[in-house]
């Protein structure tokens, strides 16, 4: 019999990654987000206006999201259809996706200019990496806090200390506490993903991937409790 794990684990193995790849390319490419593609706004709007450079990744990391989320999904339905493990299908093409940015980062960076055709390529594979594994989350461990934006999980977790500490809504209370550990769980793994990605590149560069790729590794092969999810 298969020992099935809380899907949280895999949960918060997925926030820690999103903290960690998303440093990562941030501090190597320039201010480019892998993961929280939304803030390419507003590290385009500053590109434009100092004339700094990765303005064209910026540029096409939201279309590029889109299209592997929903290529994600459409493959998802395929699977499925055909009887397929579709979960570990997919976030194994996520390790790989991973993988695939952490040789090309280390084969061909540091980048001086994040716009020349390698390190676009370079940060197009961990934008698709973050976006395959953003896609599989809210597939199929949907009841948990999303590995990659922290905002909304902030907010909640905030709302839900007030009602703790207040006693408000009594009836929610048990619901507000287990949803309170989640989100407790999932930002803290994404903020130590943070920290451990700055420091490790700080003294090893972009090698500081590899560690995403073996966390990526063990969240795909880990037996989940999708009931539990």
């Amino acid at each position: 019999m298969k020992r099935l794990t809380h899907p949280l684990t895999v949960a918060s193995l997925l926030a820690f990654n999103g903290g960690m790849v998303d440093t990562a390319g941030y501090l190597g490419l320039h201010g480019l987000f892998v993961a929280h593609v939304t803030g390419n706004f507003v590290t385009l709007g500053a590109a434009i206006v100092t004339g700094g450079h990765g303005v064209i990744g910026k540029i096409l990391a939201l279309p590029e999201f889109v299209l592997v989320i929903a290529l994600a999904r459409l493959a998802g339905i395929v699977l499925r259809g055909a009887n397929l493990p579709a979960r570990i299908i997919l976030f194994g093409v996520q390790v790989l996706l991973l993988f695939a940015f952490f040789i090309l980062a280390v084969r061909f960076g540091p980048f001086t200019d994040s716009d020349t055709p390698l390190a676009l390529l370079t940060g197009f594979a961990g934008i698709a990496a973050m976006a395959c594994q953003s896609a599989m989350q809210r597939v199929h461990l949907a009841n948990m806090p999303p590995s990659t934006m922290m905002t909304g999980s902030t907010v909640q977790a905030t709302l839900d200390v007030v009602d703790i500490l207040t006693g408000a809504h009594p009836e929610q209370q048990t619901n507000t506490r287990a949803r309170f550990r989640r989100l407790a769980a999932t930002i803290s793994a994404f903020a130590i993903g943070c920290a451990m990605s700055a420091l490790l590149y700080s003294y090893v560069g972009f090698w500081c991937l590899a560690l995403a790729v073996v966390v990526g590794f063990l969240a795909a092969v880990i037996q989940v409790d999708e009931g539990r999810a």
